[in-house]
């Protein structure tokens, strides 16, 4: 079986949920509070394993208890933790997140030790698989790492996936090596200029993205509204799934691990970019950026109980 190899950050989510966000100066009471496994390579890599892909997780621990814990997450949810590196006097990176009542989300990371994984790194690791299709990165560690995986994935004939979260971590040069990028709105303007909050908005964003960056494949998220895919001057809106969400965090990393499984099966690009919005439509109704992810299983009774076809 082809594997997927995921590259970025590992985080101890620490989540307060809420009525509404204090503004500055200002004490509200939460409602709760609940530590949960984050960071977006660890996201996407829990996502690709839970649909029942083989995944190798490259990134970066610290040698504390977070670090620990973790990996020990990782484990049971089936991900190869082999390729991680552990950093001593570092501490694991962390997110402070605030989840309000309508289920939006504010984050402030901490990045620790994903900050210590280094281009060299990248190369005595990924050159130590042999049996991935595709990559999937972000942008939530150092540059130098995300480029350095992008060249060896594309030597390797690898497909390779960039989410371009978040929007100011995001570097002109790592598109180049993408075949497909998976902005969100924010994402969307900081590289575009575009608001991309309608079908016809969104089209201008992806043919932006091709005439100004080269780029041929993207999906232009548009969070409840739902998504546009371009494909090679093709255009497709695909509608978002009805539920009513109670977590969104983790719902891009859902949905990109998603992708990078259906791509991986050979799907065509329509297919897995259908199949994502499911995954992380589930998702949203979860708590926990990683425990909320479905499994493949829970994915395909959700399908068989609403008479949705995957493809």
């Amino acid at each position: 079986m082809s594997s997927i190899t995921v590259v970025g950050s590992i985080n101890m989510d620490i989540v307060a949920m809420t009525d509404k966000y204090p503004s500055h100066g200002e004490t509200v009471f939460g409602n709760s509070m609940v530590l949960f496994s984050g960071g977006k390579g660890a996201n996407q890599a829990t996502a690709c394993a839970k649909l029942g892909k083989k995944v190798y997780l490259i990134g970066a621990i610290g040698e504390d208890a977070f670090g620990a814990e973790l990996t020990k997450r990782l484990v049971q949810n089936c991900v190869d933790t082999t390729l991680i590196k552990i950093v001593p006097n570092v501490p694991t990176g962390s997110a402070l997140i605030t989840v309000d009542s309508s289920a939006e989300n504010t984050m402030l990371v901490i990045k620790g030790a994903n900050d210590s994984l280094t281009a060299e790194d990248i190369l005595e690791r990924i050159n130590t698989i042999e049996d991935s299709k595709v990559l999937l990165i972000q942008m939530e560690i150092p540059v130098e790492a995300v480029i350095q995986a992008m060249k060896e994935a594309k030597r390797k004939g690898m497909f390779v996936i960039l989410d371009p979260a978040p929007a100011e971590g995001i570097v002109l040069e790592a598109l180049q090596y993408a075949d497909i990028i998976t902005p969100n709105l924010q994402e969307t303007y900081t590289l575009t200029g575009i608001k991309a909050d309608s079908e016809e908005s969104a089209i201008k964003a992806a043919e932006h993205f091709h005439l100004h960056f080269g780029m041929k494949k993207s999906i232009i998220k548009m969070g409840g509204s739902g998504l546009v895919l371009y494909d090679e001057g093709k255009t497709l809106f695909i509608p978002p799934l009805k539920v009513k969400a109670i977590d969104t965090v983790g719902a891009g990393d859902s949905f990109a691990g998603a992708l990078a499984c259906a791509i991986a099966d050979g799907k065509t690009l329509e297919e897995a970019a259908k199949f994502a919005v499911i995954v992380s439509g589930i998702k949203v109704t979860r708590k926990g950026a990683q425990d909320g992810i479905p499994t493949l299983e829970e994915v395909k009774q959700y399908c068989k109980e609403n008479g949705i076809t995957t493809g």
